[in-house]
C-alpha cells in the first residue's frame, strides 16, 4: 500500500489523503459538505492523472524514442494511482452521505 502511495506522487498523495481526512471531519461537524468533499477529491484526481500525463507526454517527446512500451505503460500505470484514490475517496463520501440521510 505504501508503494502505491510513494508511485502515485507523494505530494499528489498526502493532499488526497488530507482530503481523505477532512472527509471524515466533514461527516462529523459539516455533513452538507460531505459530498462536494468527494467529488473534489475526485476532480483533484483527475487533476493530477492530467498533470502527470502532460509531463510523461514530454518526456517522451524530448528522448525522440522509446525503448519499449513497458517505458509507456508503467507511466500510464502510476499516473491513474491518484484518480484512483480519488475516486476511491469519492465512493466513501458517497456511503457517508446514505447513511447520513434521514430514514423516511
Amino acid at each position: 500500500m505504501f508503494k502505491l502511495f510513494v508511485d502515485g506522487g507523494v505530494p499528489w498523495m498526502i493532499f488526497m489523503t488530507l482530503i481523505f481526512i477532512t472527509l471524515f471531519l466533514a461527516a462529523w461537524k459539516a455533513p452538507a459538505w460531505v459530498k462536494e468533499i468527494g467529488i473534489f477529491a475526485a476532480v483533484f484526481g483527475i487533476f493530477s492523472f492530467l498533470v502527470g500525463f502532460i509531463i510523461g507526454s514530454e518526456a517522451i517527446a524530448k528522448a525522440h524514442t522509446v525503448l519499449s512500451q513497458q517505458v509507456i505503460w508503467g507511466g500510464v500505470r502510476v499516473s491513474l494511482i491518484a484518480p484512483a484514490y480519488g475516486l476511491f475517496i469519492y465512493g466513501i463520501s458517497l456511503v457517508i452521505r446514505i447513511i447520513q440521510k434521514p430514514r423516511i
